[in-house]
């Protein structure tokens, strides 16, 4: 209720709001600090069971980036986000969970080795964010695409480093990047090189695959001074 309160503005102390609100991002940056390796955040739909496609293919993806030496975040939640964690828990990986309270939908996935559940959105994805040399993201709702045009965003205004950013699934994004292409690109809103932050693919090893060799390509040293 929280965010409710501030963004609807009602009457409430905005020291004991501040307070809180700064006690989460505390809280926040030591549990990146936590994470002593490098990081893959994987996003994607919530809304999910162990028996869609998508849920296999995060499960080896979570597998898959265990293995380059990896840790896995995730928005800690069901779906796309249990199964990334539980496939870097399967892997001998690092599985991390950022989760955020919600009325509904948002319960905490049991495969998480550090786990924190947030109050406020904006706290949690600047951990998402800050704790991450990539970007992996699944097929999702309104979520997922916010928090990839978020990560676009950061990454095109030089807020953060220019991460891989992979979308896993050809026949649902896809169309995505055609309107991209025609309208933003094509009047001038968007470069041609903010396309080319994206990738598309339907195999989550080539996904994993570029963003070792970004890593190996930039130097642990390097990143980790970069890093926001």
């Amino acid at each position: 209720m929280e965010d409710r309160q501030i963004l609807e503005h009602e009457r409430g102390d905005p020291e004991a709001h501040i307070r809180m609100i700064a006690e989460e991002f505390r809280k926040g940056f030591e549990a990146v600090d936590q994470i002593k390796r490098p990081a893959v955040t994987v996003f994607g739909s919530a809304r999910i069971g162990a028996a869609d496609p998508d849920y296999a293919q995060a499960r080896e993806c979570g597998r898959l980036l265990a293995a380059a030496g990896f840790a896995v975040i995730t928005g800690g939640g069901p779906g796309v986000m249990e199964a990334a964690n539980r496939g870097a828990r399967e892997g001998g990986g690092f599985s991390v969970g950022f989760n955020i309270a919600l009325p509904h939908e948002q319960d905490a996935n049991p495969y998480v080795d550090l786990g924190l559940t947030f109050r406020h959105f904006y706290a949690r994805k600047v951990m998402l964010v800050k704790a991450a040399e990539g970007f992996i993201l699944f097929p999702g709702g309104f979520g997922t695409l916010d928090e990839l045009f978020e990560s676009l965003t950061l990454i095109q205004t030089d807020k953060v480093r220019e991460f891989p950013v992979a979308l896993i699934g050809t026949g649902y994004w896809g169309g995505l990047l055609e309107w991209i292409a025609e309208r933003p690109l094509a009047t001038g809103k968007i470069s041609p090189e903010d396309v080319d932050l994206l990738q598309l693919t339907d195999d989550v090893s080539v996904a994993v695959e570029r963003i070792r060799e970004s890593w190996d390509g930039s130097g642990a040293e390097q990143m980790s001074r970069d890093r926001p």
